[in-house]
């Protein structure tokens, strides 16, 4: 096959985000974050944690601490917190189950489009051995002016990758994820197979935000791209 053809009927360009995706790492994440918020004087427990931030970019995150709870993180806060989550990674961190042997196989151009930063994409795809099976295709939001749930690093990325937004398919496990892509006119498979995840609940909210369907098993998912 040359350079820019696609079988017939796939998309020109798949578009996963990382983190609950290829990595289960949002347990770990949700995790620290919660630790350091609470160290910090914020009153919020995981189980919020979760469902507010699951798949938001650390920025956002801490607007909305000072917004909703009046509390100003102190400065190095956030980079402490990624120092924090990058020693967990290195004890606890595992790709998702099947991601590997999939990527692998996958005959479609691909990329990472993630909220994370980059030294910690890297760092996390490079402990799970996934970095290589992207070539250096990995996009973070701090390279665009504006976090998930905006469609702008979804955009960026189909740019970068000399897509079409049209033609992209976008594989998400958060909700502000999945309508960030909807809002970049992408078509999105919603992924429950995290550890972070119900099966039930992710499906209700991502069918919800706008995913076309939802599934827990990553080993299917050539055959739903094929679909």
């Amino acid at each position: 096959m040359s350079d820019g053809e696609r079988p017939a009927g796939r998309p020109d360009l798949v578009i996963f985000d990382c983190d609950g995706v290829l990595i289960d790492s949002e347990p770990i994440s949700l995790a620290r974050l919660t630790d350091n918020l609470n160290r910090i004087g914020v009153p919020i427990d995981l189980d919020t944690v979760a469902r507010r931030f699951t798949g938001t970019s650390m920025t956002s995150i801490m607007a909305h601490v000072a917004t909703d709870y009046g509390v100003t993180a102190p400065s190095g806060f956030v980079d402490e917190v990624r120092a924090d989550t990058l020693r967990a990674f290195e004890a606890e961190l595992t790709a998702i189950a099947g991601a590997a042997e999939v990527l692998a196989i996958l005959p479609d151009r691909r990329c990472v489009a993630s909220s994370s930063d980059p030294a910690r994409l890297s760092h996390a795809l490079t402990l799970t051995g996934l970095l290589p099976l992207f070539g250096g295709h990995v996009f973070s939001a701090s390279m665009v002016a504006r976090g998930k749930p905006f469609p702008d690093l979804f955009l960026y990325a189909a740019e970068r990758m000399g897509a079409d937004p049209a033609a992209c398919l976008v594989v998400e496990d958060s909700v502000p994820g999945v309508r960030a892509a909807r809002a970049a006119g992408m078509r999105v498979l919603g992924f429950s197979g995290g550890g972070h995840w119900r099966h039930d609940r992710a499906a209700a909210d991502l069918l919800a935000a706008g995913a076309a369907l939802v599934f827990e098993d990553f080993r299917r998912l050539p055959d739903l791209i094929a679909a």
